[in-house]
């Protein structure tokens, strides 16, 4: 079963093929530009599964195949739900990736600086979008996971808040887990694991119906 994963990065398209390689076969994968797409979809959501249907409905129209696609962020309650759908562009939209990273984090600690309260939450959203389906069918999944903005960043690895947030359970940062641990507890890898779920049915259907 052919789907679409609306996004150009090369990165995001191995990290999901892993994560649904575990729980489902017969997934092919295509990117934006395997099946010809230009240009962005403008993400005028306000929430994390407004933002994914958005996309993956557009990818499904101009692709003609079931799509998905993913929006993520770290929640902060006691900043409003901040960063949230502006998590990556936090502090701005220039420069590098890395130096994007670093200046979310610092603007994060900045507005955290004094608060007692450092709960918060990893978001990912995936949204499952049928071609000419006209919205029947559609569904988005969601995973979390919980953990605690710390005052001074931790770790090499990962990427974007990673540093800063503490996850309990293994007494780590999420920069401090290796690829392997991340992917076993990650907002990411739990929004998979359920999508991954719903494509079962959907494969089965289909495999009926040939």
């Amino acid at each position: 079963m052919k789907i679409v994963l609306a996004t150009r990065n090369k990165n995001k398209m191995c990290e999901f093929e892993a994560l649904l390689a575990e729980h489902i076969e017969g997934i092919e994968l295509l990117s934006l530009d395997d099946v010809g797409i230009v240009g962005e979809t403008p993400e005028t959501g306000t929430t994390f599964e407004e933002n994914t249907m958005i996309k993956a409905r557009a990818a499904a129209a101009e692709s003609g195949y079931l799509s998905i696609a993913d929006d993520s962020g770290l929640v902060v309650p006691a900043l409003g739900g901040e960063p949230g759908v502006r998590s990556a562009r936090y502090a701005g939209c220039e420069g590098s990736p890395a130096e994007r990273d670093r200046a979310n984090n610092a603007l994060l600690l900045k507005n955290m600086a004094g608060i007692k309260d450092r709960y918060a939450e990893f978001v990912c959203c995936i949204a499952c979008a049928y071609p000419k389906g006209g919205g029947e069918g559609d569904f988005v999944v969601t995973g979390r996971v919980s953990g605690e903005i710390l005052c001074e960043p931790r770790g090499s690895g990962g990427f974007g808040y990673d540093p800063l947030f503490w996850y309990d359970e293994l007494g780590k940062t999420f920069a401090e887990l290796s690829p392997e641990e991340k992917n076993k507890v990650s907002h990411r890898a739990v929004a998979v694991m359920a999508l991954a779920e719903k494509l079962k049915e959907i494969k089965r259907i289909r495999e009926l119906l040939c």
